[in-house]
């Protein structure tokens, strides 16, 4: 398992977290609405979810435990520590993915801690992560909206296809680029195009030499996928 941070924008800058935190955790809250009502007191309504966030904590060791095996690949502490940093200070969107978990999404960082730790160049840290959306502001001319429709021609809706259609994965994609591409946000429904094409992913996977794909982390060009609607 591997925790790895992306940058949204340029692709290119990633951060892979030398060592393993002993757990992550994902806090998924509903959105309620208040209403006081004279016969029944408080009345909440669910209107939704809120933003998820994540957390975990762990130490960034320093070089006396570069080469054990805890350590898959050692980055000194002080720039562990100056990347992240640098991150939550610029509210950089970040793609942060937990393989063999559902963890893929968007974020930005709301919390970073670091102190030193051990006496031996070692590191401990707390971060926290939280769901990042965009926000598109239409105008009225985006959005079509005149001021009066003289008629409205109601016509039969089309049947709605069985799918999307299909797309040949290039270089340098993933499943949840693809689906940022067909459904648009944050890319968390790569999940759907992964369980539409299990299969192919997985059995092309093998034939590249992998005992399975990751559930869908390693896909290969030229591979032909199905999306659904």
């Amino acid at each position: 398992m591997d925790v790895i941070l992306t940058e949204v924008e340029n692709g290119k800058s990633k951060f892979i977290f030398p060592s393993l935190p002993e757990e992550v955790k994902g806090t998924n809250r509903t959105n309620y609405q208040s209403y006081d009502i004279l016969s029944c007191g408080e009345v909440k309504i669910p209107k939704g979810m809120k933003l998820t966030e994540i957390s975990f904590d762990g130490i960034f060791f320093g070089e006396s435990k570069k080469n054990e095996s805890i350590v898959k690949q050692w980055v000194k502490p002080a720039e562990c520590e100056k990347i992240l940093k640098n991150w939550q200070e610029k509210g950089t969107v970040l793609r942060l993915m937990v393989t063999e978990t559902n963890v893929n999404i968007d974020v930005t960082i709301s919390s970073f801690e670091c102190t030193d730790y051990g006496g031996y160049g070692n590191k401990k840290y707390s971060v926290e992560f939280v769901q990042y959306r965009s926000l598109k502001v239409y105008t009225t001319d985006e959005l079509k909206i005149v001021k009066f429709v003289k008629k409205t021609v109601t016509r039969p809706a089309a049947a709605a296809p069985s799918n999307k259609g299909s797309y040949t994965v290039k270089p340098g994609n993933t499943l949840w680029s693809i689906a940022r591409k067909f459904y648009g946000g944050s890319g968390t429904m790569w999940t759907k195009i992964y369980n539409a094409n299990k299969s192919v992913i997985e059995s092309t996977a093998k034939k590249r030499g992998y005992a399975n794909s990751d559930n869908g982390h390693w896909i290969f060009p030229g591979t032909v996928l199905v999306i659904p609607n």
